[in-house]
């Protein structure tokens, strides 16, 4: 299939569209009660925003930002020793996709060769440590999309040494495909990672994914395992292996994967969660609605509901935390390739223009940093002033929120719910 026309939503080319702590409860809004817009959307932000999308960051700025999220330990670095992902940032001429691409990879391999000599000397954990360690460089390789020959060879390569690695996890996880209903141009399927702790009894389920720069495969499994819940870690729309890009009813992906679940005789499918990341958590406030009776609770990690989709605030979040390429991997997993027709088209994703925020809602946690410059936290709040009473907690610092206390809290809450 040829590629997508850029200005116009993209339709999956097939199975991949990534190619080859105390608790607050919301309250209704008041009825006539205007929503608040996050600071700084007025006509002098708007002007700045616009000079900003015509500026991109300086390299010295973006290697900056970098290299703070790397002695951080934040995405796409995690689990990478920050002083080698800083010799690699240090080593960049430009920010061209094939480029770093190749910087990133070259670790990579060396990590994956490491793998298979520790593997042929039956060394289980080093082979393991060094298979993750290579899915891990790969993983910085193709961000934040993979959008260039370069970058799409560095998921490929990345999907390989985590299912690699997946071989020596315990409890063991099992890659299946759920049966998707394809439209034209979608993929037949959903891949699922799963993963189930010991027992006998059906045990409940979270289903987990990530956000518009992270797939199945970057979801910690394992905070829900040690709760005695059974994890399906799949891709949302537009990302990784998801069978669609993003639209007005991407939601249906879920479809599939409920009817999954519904049919196997060790997992309770009157005991699901959802637990969203990042712009996952969009598509998890968005199921809290619209599957509020196949649901049993759901969890909202930083997703974004309606500022978010604003074209100034894309403008703005551009100039963020986030060092570079924002506008562009979001649009790409809603099916737009061109920044700016993902600016003209976002707006109609807006969860409170699509009238959704009022009807009856499963239990919903929102999480997120306070300090959040991806998604604006009014958008956490706006979801408190509308429609049923949700929970909500906030986290010192920026997108996702910083310290230990964030996954704890989310998994504890989620097996709270789950509980028969």
């Amino acid at each position: 299939m040829s590629e997508p026309r850029s200005g116009a939503p993209r339709g999956a080319a097939g199975p991949r569209p990534w190619g080859p702590s105390p608790v607050v409860r919301g309250v209704p809004r008041e009825p006539g009660r205007r929503a608040r817009p996050p600071a700084g959307t007025g006509r002098a932000a708007r002007a700045a925003a616009a000079e900003d999308r015509e500026t991109p960051r300086a390299l010295t700025e973006v290697k900056q930002l970098l290299t703070e999220r790397a002695r951080a330990g934040l995405s796409p670095f995690q689990g990478l020793a920050a002083e080698q992902v800083e010799r690699v940032v240090g080593g960049l001429g430009s920010l061209d996709a094939d480029e770093w691409a190749a910087a990133f990879s070259a670790p990579a391999e060396r990590e994956a060769a490491v793998a298979q000599q520790a593997a042929a000397m039956d060394d289980v954990h080093g082979a393991r440590r060094a298979h993750l360690q290579a899915y891990g460089w790969y993983r910085a390789a193709r961000f934040p999309a993979p959008t260039s020959p370069g970058k799409q060879q560095a998921y490929q390569r990345g999907q390989e040494q985590f299912l690699a690695a997946a071989r020596y996890f315990d409890p063991p996880l099992e890659r299946i495909k759920m049966a998707f209903p394809a439209r034209s141009g979608e993929g037949a399927v959903v891949p699922g990672c799963l993963r189930r702790p010991a027992g006998t009894d059906p045990l409940p389920v979270a289903v987990i994914w990530g956000g518009a720069d992270s797939g199945k495969e970057d979801v910690a499994a394992d905070p829900y395992l040690a709760r005695d819940m059974a994890t399906l870690a799949v891709d949302m729309p537009g990302v990784g292996e998801a069978p669609l890009v993003g639209s007005a009813d991407a939601e249906r992906l879920w479809d599939a994967v409920l009817g999954w679940i519904e049919r196997q005789p060790d997992l309770d499918s009157e005991r699901v969660g959802f637990v969203g990341e990042g712009f996952g958590g969009y598509w998890a406030v968005k199921l809290a609605h619209t599957h509020a009776h196949r649901v049993r609770a759901v969890v909202s990690h930083a997703g974004p509901v309606h500022y978010a989709f604003s074209a100034d605030w894309i403008d703005r979040a551009e100039h963020g935390e986030y060092p570079f390429g924002l506008a562009e991997s979001v649009g790409r997993a809603f099916g737009y390739d061109d920044p700016d027709d993902w600016r003209a088209a976002a707006p109609r994703f807006s969860l409170l223009q699509q009238g959704l925020l009022e009807q009856p809602c499963a239990p919903l946690l929102c999480v997120d940093g306070g300090e959040d410059t991806v998604v604006p936290i009014a958008d956490q709040l706006l979801l408190l002033e509308h429609g049923w009473p949700k929970s909500a907690r906030l986290f010192p610092g920026g997108h996702l929120g910083r310290g230990p206390g964030v996954t704890s809290t989310i998994a504890d809450w989620l097996a709270w719910q789950l509980e028969a």
